[in-house]
């Protein structure tokens, strides 16, 4: 969806393109690629038990080894290329991950921040290069442009997917059909004249949603383990990584082989598109108008039917078992011994159907354990990691820090009953 565009600029070093000749293969692979950083970014967090800041940090290290190389390659190509986009996209959703799970900030403000900083680099960019194509990748300068965008795409992306999940609670083969026709759209408006870098950098974005939500789909279980939990295939995040990172293996040494993504390849076997008139831009550029509003009133009827939104992630950065008791051992007894007599406090009332009381005793419990964190957690991090999960599921059961309505005292009871079993 880009005009190839040929430049130099009036400083750096002058490269071939470093960025693939946007064709099926692209978009494609894009895909793929949005697809792994959502379920291997999942399966390293919470199935290995590393934790949502822990995997942060790894892939912020992993990303600045890979992106470091790329940059000293002096032409495009597709194995270090595809690999900086694949690590890219996890810690593009790692990063609004942590705004989301760990700072509580709503996915509305992380969205709108995102946009902003986006509009900002594009502006920068614009104004010191005058020109956002990427078909015009030929300095260090535009290259370093190009894939801090990428970043901030793939941020936004799960920022506004995520904030679609939760005003509309829809599941995540329902959701694919957003994005999918968002780009079809967007696709048709660029065959009738639109600006081709806009339609570009908007489906690149909207790519995040729709590879998310395929990775969802495949992933979640087939029935929900909580009210607006997303349900499945039951593939698993493991699973759903390994395929997806074997399709993207299997498409790189396509394209290393045959090259059909290179510019210079690409221009000697296809006619140039001609720009489109100034007039059907215009006319264009007013489909985009309608096509948001359009996306706008969808939204906001889906929030208005009855639904329950998905529970957010959590960081669960322990998902060992601990024989019971071991957790604790560490911990002084007094405070074990408070913290178990308030989930018994909360336990009993939800037995005796006391929900009110259930729920005072269940929100005492999480301002005691948050009060002693710093005291606890030095003494033994894992135990305290392992409780702090058993924790977080109570307190999602009474809709205590996650948006959720309280559970049915059934699954109240089975979560405090397993968080005593662990207290010892």
């Amino acid at each position: 969806m880009t005009t190839t565009t040929q430049a130099r600029t009036h400083s750096g070093r002058l490269l071939l393109n470093k960025v693939p000749e946007v064709t099926v293969w692209f978009w494609v692979i894009k895909v793929l690629c949005t697809t792994v950083g959502e379920s291997f970014a999942d399966w390293i967090n919470t199935q290995l038990g590393v934790g949502l800041v822990n995997t942060a940090w790894i892939f912020t290290a992993v990303l600045v080894a890979v992106l470091a190389f790329q940059l000293r390659t002096q032409r495009y190509v597709p194995l270090p290329y595809w690999l900086t986009v694949v690590v890219v996209s996890v810690t593009g959703t790692l990063y609004t991950d942590i705004l989301t799970d760990q700072l509580n900030v709503p996915l509305w403000i992380s969205s709108t921040v995102f946009s902003v900083l986006l509009a900002a680099v594009f502006g920068v960019w614009w104004a010191r290069e005058r020109t956002l194509s990427i078909h015009s990748v030929t300095t260090l300068s535009r290259e370093s442009f190009y894939w801090l965008t990428v970043l901030i795409t793939f941020a936004l992306g799960t920022a506004t997917g995520d904030w679609t999940l939760e005003l509309t609670g829809w599941s995540p083969d329902v959701s694919v059909l957003l994005p999918l026709g968002l780009i079809a759209a967007i696709t048709l408006l660029w065959r009738f004249g639109a600006n081709p870098v806009l339609s570009f950098w908007l489906a690149y974005i909207l790519t995040r949603p729709l590879g998310a939500n395929i990775g969802d789909w495949l992933a979640s279980p087939k029935v929900a383990q909580s009210p607006g939990d997303p349900t499945g295939l039951a593939l698993g995040t493991f699973t759903t990584s390994l395929v997806f990172l074997g399709l993207i293996l299997a498409t790189v040494v396509h394209l290393t082989v045959t090259r059909p993504d290179v510019t210079e390849t690409h221009e000697a076997t296809h006619t140039a598109r001609v720009s489109s008139n100034p007039r059907r831009q215009r006319n264009a550029s007013a489909g985009f108008v309608l096509l948001a509003a359009a996306t706008a009133t969808l939204l906001l009827w889906a929030h208005g039917q009855p639904h329950v939104g998905p529970a957010p992630e959590a960081d669960t950065t322990s998902t060992v078992q601990l024989p019971a008791g071991q957790a604790v051992k560490n911990f002084p007894s007094a405070k074990v011994d408070v913290l178990r007599n308030l989930a018994q406090t909360s336990l009993k009332a939800a037995q005796s159907g006391n929900g009110s009381g259930a729920h005072a005793a269940a929100q005492s419990l999480r301002d005691l354990w948050d009060a002693d964190q710093t005291t606890l957690q030095p003494l033994n991090d894992t135990g305290w990691t392992s409780i702090d999960a058993r924790m977080d599921q109570v307190l999602k059961t009474f809709g205590i820090d996650h948006p959720n309505p309280p559970m049915p005292a059934a699954q109240q009871e089975s979560a405090l009953g397993t968080l005593l079993t662990d207290l010892g």
